[in-house]
């Protein structure tokens, strides 16, 4: 490779096919195809995302001007600007996508074009076609350009926290929920809290989300569209997309759809670094650091748990048994005993309650009510919260499943009462009947091998009393310790 004295060089080779940019030090993979001798196909843009960036973008349309004539395009049709500014100034930006605030970048660099020339800036690329021609390319290698891209980062990560905070301290939030039409009013962490607590729809934090209602907005747009939230299939209505959703365990959205992207506060902490990017660096140094981290002082965060019939939570199971027999007069303990609940007969019935409390129904009468509140004044007028139907009603495998993936109730249902306290139950060993030691031996399979002349090793046995404390603790047969013994 040829030597580059100047670092803002670049040493460039071009076949037939392919224009390839070679910094002194490495190859940086940026590859412009070329067909026919001409330049119409020569370079491709960087990838874009539909949204135009992630900046901070004002309300009225804003204009991306050239930088070396009166051209101007509006932001989202950058595009079209950018090929502008390839085919008849010859001359590519890098990394336009990781520009916070394209038309300021645009501005500033207009300005700096018109007091110096171009080749002062940007870095040359000379090609070896049969006509040969330079082209330039304007990235932060120059550390003037990476300067600039530093402080429209910095403000624009400033005026997304300022957001955020208005967000987080707004009051004046109200929207319905977009699976249930359930109403919401004052702060956003209400409806976010909902939509993952009853739907197991979570977009994340609440103070992790930033444009909030524009980010509901678009999500709930997708869904009028009978749109999928994660593979963005459309269906031909509402029961089949909802169906769709469930089946595939599709409520969610998708990580790498960028359009995503503008509403995380993680996307615009660093310049020129994704949230992938962000969070692989997080987990290495969590693996460097593990060896050396002590671990001692560390304390779980306690699991909340539900409350079977309101909302409340409870950082201890104790607090929310409690909970559930002082406020609603309901004693899981009391059922597990009086039916003799097995495990997995009592993670079918806290399905089924929770089903049924999640739809309005009484469980006990099967009568529905129009909102929960009516449900529970039901409940404590009939008294129908300790009464369960038939258990071939709840005892069915449909409720293996939980209600809600994320109920904590069901990671401490126990076995039995014995199996909380650590406790293990003696089993006793019922001696069998040998008082015709000799009409044993004679109808023993053991007489039939011994008279064919197999031969046969006596394993050691312990001769114990018949029925002795001994023989129930060991948890050995007597009966074929008296016969190893004869034999």
């Amino acid at each position: 490779m040829p030597s580059v004295e100047d670092p803002r060089s670049v040493s460039v080779y071009v076949d037939a096919l392919t224009l390839r940019f070679l910094t002194p030090d490495e190859d940086d993979g940026c590859v412009f195809p070329q067909s026919d001798g001409t330049i119409l196909e020569a370079l491709c843009f960087p990838e874009q995302q539909a949204d135009g960036g992630l900046g901070v973008q004002s309300p009225g349309p804003e204009l991306l001007v050239c930088l070396f004539c009166s051209e101007s395009a509006p932001l989202p049709q950058k595009d079209s600007l950018l090929k502008h500014l390839l085919l008849e100034h010859k001359l590519v930006i890098a990394d336009v996508r990781l520009i916070a605030n394209l038309p300021k970048y645009m501005l500033y660099w207009k300005g700096r074009f018109l007091e110096q020339p171009v080749a002062d800036f940007c870095s040359v690329i000379k090609t070896n076609s049969a006509g040969p021609e330079e082209y330039f390319l304007l990235c932060d290698v120059l550390p003037e350009d990476r300067t600039l891209r530093e402080k429209l980062q910095q403000k624009r990560l400033e005026e997304v926290l300022e957001q955020q905070q208005k967000e987080r301290n707004d009051c004046s939030f109200h929207r319905v929920c977009m699976f249930c039409s359930e109403e919401f009013s004052g702060n956003r962490s209400s409806l976010l809290n909902h939509m993952a607590r009853e739907h197991s729809f979570s977009i994340g934090l609440p103070d992790n989300i930033v444009f909030c209602s524009e980010f509901l907005d678009t999500l709930q747009n997708k869904l009028d569209n009978l749109q999928c939230l994660y593979c963005e299939k459309e269906f031909r209505d509402k029961t089949t997309l909802k169906d769709h959703m469930r089946k595939k365990a599709h409520r969610r959205i998708n990580a790498n759809n960028h359009q995503y992207d503008r509403f995380y506060v993680i996307n615009y902490l660093e310049l020129g670094k994704t949230w992938e990017e962000v969070q692989s660096e997080d987990d290495r140094e969590l693996v460097e650091d593990d060896e050396e981290d002590d671990w001692s002082d560390w304390q779980a965060n306690p699991v909340s748990a539900v409350c079977l019939f309101c909302d409340h939570q409870s950082e201890t199971m104790d607090e929310l048994y409690s909970h559930m027999k002082d406020a609603h007069t309901f004693d899981l303990h009391q059922l597990k005993t009086e039916l003799d609940l097995r495990f997995y007969q009592q993670v079918k019935l806290v399905n089924f309650i929770r089903r049924q409390i999640h739809q309005s129904r009484c469980y006990g009468c099967q009568q529905r009510f129009d909102s929960k509140a009516d449900l529970m004044q039901h409940l404590d007028r009939e008294a129908h919260v300790m009464k369960l139907p038939d258990t071939s009603t709840w005892d069915q495998p449909q409720y293996y499943f939980p209600t809600y993936e994320n109920d904590a109730l069901l990671c401490t249902l126990s076995e039995s009462d014995e199996d909380e306290s650590g406790e293990q139950t003696d089993f006793p060993v019922i001696a069998e009947d040998i008082s015709d030691l000799r009409a044993l031996k004679q109808s023993s399979n053991v007489s039939l091998v011994l008279c064919c002349g197999v031969q046969m090793t006596p394993r050691p046995t312990l001769t114990l009393g018949v029925g002795s404390s001994e023989t129930r603790r060991a948890g050995a047969s007597v009966p074929m310790s008296l016969c190893s013994a004869h034999i």
